[in-house]
């Protein structure tokens, strides 16, 4: 029998323009975290309710408007992250935490499956100290109810600065829904992320 690994590093991609992301809410509130490969994230985050927009990028690092080839090499200290924009009057920030829970292991120290390196941390980067407050009750939340099963080492720190990724990031799995870390990985996470939160009503 043989096994084939899949990291999201290095996959061949289709160019083509992301589509345009209607920002016509001006009362918008933002969360930045991180959960390993950010064409995961952003595909589940895309379907929730509430969302205006999911962008693709990097955050917590130290070098200035970074490559993706620079953040895979882990030496510029960023983190792959989605930033989404989202109305707090349809979803909240605990609920968008409840996501974000689900759709990532919080016990792997800079991992996700295949996917190795500080650039795949686990990790809330906070617009304010309410989003802090509430980052720490919904991770202790989680990590008592057993859903992962191990100690949490997810970051909760200041947000910073935000990089945009490449635009060939940013809509990845609606363009690339074939190729092989799509299809092996992406693919099956999307679909279990919409069994479960389409039954909770949170999707659109």
């Amino acid at each position: 029998m043989s096994f084939i690994l899949l990291s999201c590093n290095g996959q061949e991609t289709k160019t083509q323009p992301n589509k345009p992301k209607k920002m016509e809410n001006k009362n918008l509130e933002y969360a930045t975290i991180a959960g390993g490969c950010f064409w995961c994230v952003e595909a589940c985050f895309d379907m929730m309710k509430g969302v205006e927009s999911v962008t693709s990028g990097y955050s917590g690092g130290h070098k200035e408007n970074p490559t993706y080839e620079e953040v895979c090499t882990g030496e510029t200290g960023h983190a792959e992250v989605v930033q989404i924009a989202f109305d707090p009057k349809v979803i909240s920030f605990s609920q968008i935490l409840e996501a974000f829970w689900f759709l990532h292991d919080p016990t792997t120290l800079n991992r996700q499956g295949n996917d190795i390196g500080t650039q795949y941390r686990s990790a809330i980067f906070f617009h304010s100290e309410k989003q802090k407050e509430e980052a720490i009750v919904s991770m202790e939340k989680s990590e008592k109810s057993g859903q992962w099963n191990g100690k949490y080492v997810t970051e909760i720190v200041p947000f910073e600065k935000f990089w945009s990724a490449e635009t060939y990031h940013q809509d990845y799995f609606e363009i690339n829904p074939n190729q092989p870390y799509c299809s092996a990985v992406v693919g099956p996470k999307v679909a279990k992320f919409k069994k479960h939160f389409g039954e909770l009503g949170l999707l659109k």
